[in-house]
C-alpha cells in the first residue's frame, strides 16, 4: 500500500533548516515551562509522601477538594485532575510530613469520611492510595535519569558498529530532541513525571531510533549513486523512497495511541499521551533532524560544499 506514489520528489533537505529552528523553538519554551514550574511535576515516587487516587460520584472542583481537606487539617501539596473531567477522578499529594507510614490506614478512613461528609457516603471512592519514603524518591530520579542516558549510550555503540559515527551521532542527537520536547509538553500541560512516563520516554526512544534505522539503511543502499547525484539529493531521495511507509507506521501507531488516550482510562491516559507526543515529534526528528545532523557533519568536515 503507497500512500505516497512513487515519484515523489519532495525536498525535505530544502527545509531542514527550516525545521532545525523550529525544533531549537519548541525545546526553549519546553525549557521555559520547567523552569516555571520549578521542574518537572514529580510524582510520590520521586519526592516521597503520601499519594491517594480518589474517583467521585459527582463532579466536584479541584479547588473544593483542596477547601474540604484544609477545613480538615490536611493540607494537600497537589490535586491534579486524572482522565477526562467526566470521570471525577483526581490524584491528591500529600508531603511526607503531613501522616507518617504507620499511620496511612487511619488516615484513609479519615479521608473517606471528610469526603463522604461534603460529597454523600459512598460518593468517594479511594482506588489507590501510595507511600514512598523521600530516600527512596531519590534514588529513584537517579535511576530513571540513569536507565535515560544508558539508553542514549547503548544505542550510539549499536549505531557506531552497523553505520558511521556521524549517522550514529545524529540518531541520539534525535533521541535527545524527541525526549526534551516531550518533556517541554509534559511540563506545559503539568502532568505528573512518574515511573510511568519514564516507561513511554524509554518507549519513545525505541520508536524514534528505529525510525531513524529504516532512513539510514535506505541512504545507506543509495550512496553508490552519491558520486552522479551528490549527498543532499542522495538524501532528498531516500526520505522520499520510505515516505510512504513512515507515514502509514505512524498514522497506525498514532490510532492506537489515541484510542487508548480516550478509552484507556485515567491509569493509561498519562502513558498514552506522552507516547502521542513523542511518536509524532519521532516521526518528524527521524526526517528533519537526524538526517540534517548528518549532512551539516559532512558539511563541517568539508566533504559537502
Amino acid at each position: 500500500m503507497d500512500l505516497i506514489k512513487p515519484g515523489t520528489h519532495i525536498d525535505f533537505v530544502g527545509k531542514m533548516k527550516m525545521a532545525v529552528f523550529i525544533s531549537w523553538g519548541l525545546i526553549l519554551i519546553g525549557i521555559i515551562s520547567l523552569i516555571y514550574h520549578k521542574g518537572p511535576n514529580w510524582g510520590v515516587e520521586f519526592v516521597g509522601g503520601t499519594e491517594i487516587h480518589v474517583k467521585f460520584a459527582k463532579d466536584i472542583k479541584s479547588d473544593d477538594i483542596r477547601s474540604i481537606l484544609s477545613s480538615a487539617g490536611y493540607s494537600a501539596e497537589s490535586v491534579q485532575q486524572l482522565g477526562l473531567p467526566k470521570d471525577n477522578e483526581y490524584l491528591v499529594r500529600f508531603s511526607p510530613k503531613v501522616v507518617a507510614f504507620e499511620k496511612i490506614p487511619d488516615f484513609q478512613g479519615i479521608l473517606e469520611q471528610t469526603f463522604e461528609g461534603v460529597v454523600g457516603k459512598g460518593g468517594a471512592n479511594m482506588l489507590r492510595i501510595d507511600y514512598i519514603g523521600p530516600k527512596v524518591g531519590k534514588e529513584l530520579i537517579e535511576k530513571a535519569i540513569i536507565s535515560i542516558i544508558l539508553g542514549w549510550v547503548v544505542i550510539l555503540l549499536y549505531l557506531m558498529v552497523r553505520f558511521k559515527f556521524e549517522f550514529a551521532l545524529g540518531a541520539v542527537i534525535a533521541i535527545i530532541h524527541d525526549i526534551l520536547i516531550t518533556l517541554g509538553t509534559i511540563s506545559i500541560t503539568d502532568k505528573e513525571f512518574t515511573l510511568t512516563i519514564v516507561a513511554a520516554l524509554l518507549t519513545v526512544i525505541g520508536y524514534s531510533v528505529n525510525d531513524t534505522i529504516v532512513i539510514f539503511d535506505r541512504i545507506r543502499e543509495n550512496l553508490k549513486k552519491v558520486a552522479k547525484i551528490g549527498f543532499k539529493q542522495l538524501v532528498n531521495d531516500s526520505v522520499n523512497q520510505i515516505l510512504s511507509r513512515t507515514i502509514i507506521t505512524g498514522i497506525s501507531v498514532f490510532l492506537v495511541l489515541f484510542a487508548l488516550f480516550l478509552l484507556g482510562g485515567s491509569v493509561i491516559h498519562d502513558f498514552a499521551f506522552t507516547l502521542i507526543v513523542g511518536v509524532v515529534v519521532g516521526t518528524y526528528s527521524s526526517i528533519f533532524i537526524a538526517s540534517a545532523f548528518v549532512i551539516y557533519w559532512k558539511y563541517k568536515r568539508g566533504v559537502l560544499t
